[in-house]
């Protein structure tokens, strides 16, 4: 049977795909039909490959946008400045491979092609299985995204006999803060389609300072850097872990904030209470009492504080992001998610007295605090 697609289809070497099928993976395949999958903010085009004879009933096709196009991130990165001679998706996939995190199987990668062959973890995003479920759904699901969470950030910040290219970057000052001023420039600029006055944007550099030094000074860990409901999948039993290639060094909180203050899913205040309760004894279970105190994980009130204005920081930079992939790479589809995600800045500003005075200079640009 010829191998089917969608009308909607980019054009693929479909004799090279099968050929690769055939000869050139674990197992031998023979290809029925492929799908194009929606995509995420990248330059890189999904598929679904739809396979016959073979021990899988399909897999994953990702086609990189510029075969050799692969050393620069698509985030901004802070770090040592060491030469990248590995795609940094097969680099950091090795080394989480290496501690056990539920990360795809890498088939097989045609490196001057450009695409990769992946294991399919299927089509249900954490956010699909969790929105409209009850509550015990929700939380059995966030639970074991916590526990996968601490198993990544206790055994991933630990080196792996493959050099993983997450330890050679960070986040830093100026990484917090290029992500800063990329919310000003796009969430306030690009979008109010007019520049903050000075008496407003000196106190808000100001104020990003702070929360920028504060965050640097705490204790890193391996950092996925999108740990959120679209990049964990729901396959069986399990959740999968996808979209790491970006994954660098940083703060205990950043992932966790990544998830429970998520764009996509609004969760009950009293549930993330429960899920950063779990993850503080899971992280303890497996630290020493001086790694336990410095990363303040014996404090709930201070971990929770780290955690919010991590939290803080993370929404502004996602907010400043939707709106340049809208304006900059045409993709408006982010665009629905800026007002949950500003909603969760609010909160967190009214929290704390320290942060109204940020508070009140960034309100006149952000109408959904109007």
């Amino acid at each position: 049977m010829t191998p089917q697609a969608s009308p909607s289809s980019i054009a693929l070497d479909i004799p090279r795909i099968s050929s690769a099928l055939r000869q050139h993976l674990p197992f031998s395949a023979e290809l029925e039909q492929w799908v194009p999958l929606a995509g995420d903010a990248s330059n890189r085009r999904y598929y679904r490959l739809y396979v016959k004879e073979a021990p899988v009933s399909s897999l994953i096709l990702m086609q990189l946008a510029d075969p050799e196009g692969f050393k620069a991130s698509e985030e901004a990165v802070s770090g040592a400045g060491s030469e990248i001679a590995e795609l940094p998706f097969i680099n950091v996939l090795k080394h989480l491979q290496a501690h056990g995190a539920a990360v795809p199987s890498l088939y097989g990668y045609d490196k001057s092609a450009g695409l990769l062959y992946l294991e399919d973890f299927g089509d249900v995003t954490l956010a699909q299985a969790c929105t409209g479920a009850p509550m015990q759904v929700v939380e059995r699901w966030y639970g074991q995204a916590i526990d996968q969470l601490v198993h990544l950030h206790v055994g991933a910040s630990e080196p792996s006999a493959s050099a993983c290219l997450s330890f050679t970057r960070s986040f830093d000052v100026p990484l917090y803060l290029w992500e800063f001023d990329h919310f000003l420039e796009y969430g306030i600029v690009a979008r109010q389609g007019r520049p903050m006055c000075a008496q407003d944007a000196v106190p808000v550099r100001e104020e990003f300072q702070k929360i920028a030094e504060w965050l640097t000074s705490q204790p890193q860990v391996f950092t996925h850097r999108d740990y959120h409901s679209r990049n964990l999948m729901v396959d069986g039993e399990r959740l999968g872990i996808i979209d790491f290639q970006d994954a660098l060094m940083g703060p205990v909180t950043y992932d966790l904030a990544s998830l429970l203050r998520d764009s996509y899913i609004a969760l009950d205040d009293l549930l993330i209470d429960r899920l950063i309760a779990r993850y503080r004894e899971g992280m303890r279970q497996n630290l020493s009492l001086p790694q336990q105190t410095a990363m303040l994980l014996h404090d709930p009130e201070a971990f929770r504080r780290l955690f919010d204005f991590t939290s803080i920081q993370r929404n502004l930079k996602a907010a400043g992001r939707f709106v340049y992939i809208d304006r900059v790479k045409g993709n408006p589809n982010f665009l629905a998610s800026i007002p949950q995600t500003l909603k969760n800045v609010r909160a967190n500003l009214n929290k704390y007295p320290q942060l109204h005075r940020l508070l009140t200079h960034l309100s006149p640009y952000i109408p959904e605090w109007q």
